[in-house]
């Protein structure tokens, strides 16, 4: 089992000439250095980091000086950018999301375990995090890799998985009640909104083909899955569970702790996160870029 969690750094970083890769941890993420994004990158250099994006799962970069328009930039080159619908826009710039948590404020954005836009029928590839403003100490973001949670299933769970498909929603989410109860009960504001846009469910495979790697993982979220197709609700939340339970196991997991300048870029098909609501009274500003994603493929 443990050959199953680990990356076996001597093989996955061996590879690498033009960055350099240093793991955080055995199941997921690493920290790429050498690389200086506003500046550019060679061809050899972005299909490095291009490589290293599908080994780990998720990729973090320190000391980067961006503009907006420079993360556009680069966003752009790893396909289409998709508009995030409900989160607020950075003025002026309406591709990049803003993700904000004021001083007197304490509900944050993404505090609950999930992997972006699975409510959306073709979900997004990933997503592109770039730190403005963090606090002195706290927010950092956790991440969890779905081909470690797939890998460590018993045989028998595997291939019951492999037949279901589940029913992802933004309505409970973003939709307009649960919206209504964040305005009542939080102070959310306006960094969420178009709650009429939530209105879509998706059906994807629980367990899908990743479409970079070929590799099997977990396909299921605690923030936007509601249940298996084909069973009801109550009869999902067992199984859902467990997996929730199973999916965020320490050892399948890296921490982030954020700087100013840094950015992420995590696989939204094989990673959860979820950013900790632990600094009250400071302020953190993020910009985030999604990017479009394919159809996803049962295994």
């Amino acid at each position: 089992m443990a050959n199953s969690l680990t990356h076996n750094s001597n093989t996955l970083d061996s590879g690498y000439r033009d960055i350099e890769v240093r793991p955080l941890s055995s199941a997921i993420g690493a920290e790429i250095h050498g690389v200086d994004i506003a500046n550019g990158l060679s061809t050899t250099a972005f299909e490095e980091v291009q490589r290293a994006f599908s080994d780990f799962g998720v990729i973090f970069f320190r000391d980067q000086d961006l503009t907006p328009e420079q993360h556009v930039d680069f966003a752009r080159c790893w396909g289409k950018i998709n508009v995030n619908r409900f989160f607020k826009p950075v003025p002026s710039y309406p591709l990049i999301a803003e993700v904000r948590k004021e001083p007197e404020q304490t509900s944050n954005i993404g505090g609950l375990w999930h992997t972006d836009h699975s409510y959306d029928q073709i979900p997004a590839t990933g997503s592109i995090l770039y730190a403005r403003e963090v606090p002195d100490s706290g927010g950092d973001t956790v991440f969890a890799s779905m081909y470690a949670a797939y890998d460590t299933l018993s045989e028998g769970l595997k291939q019951m998985l492999s037949s279901l498909r589940a029913i992802h929603s933004s309505r409970d989410v973003f939709g307009p009640q649960a919206y209504q109860d964040w305005r009542d009960e939080s102070d959310i504001g306006d960094r969420v909104g178009n709650a009429a846009a939530a209105t879509q469910d998706a059906n994807h495979p629980v367990v899908i083909r990743h479409p970079l790697s070929g590799r099997p993982a977990l396909y299921v979220n605690p923030q936007f899955t509601l249940r298996f197709d084909g069973w009801t609700e109550d009869e999902s939340r067992p199984l859902l569970e467990y997996l929730y339970q199973h999916g965020c196991r320490p050892e399948f997991t890296c921490r982030f702790r954020w700087q100013p300048r840094s950015l992420a870029m995590w696989d939204n098909r094989a990673t959860w996160h979820h950013a900790l609501n632990d600094y009250p009274g400071e302020r953190r500003l993020m910009h985030r870029i999604t990017l479009e994603g394919v159809a996803l493929e049962p295994v």
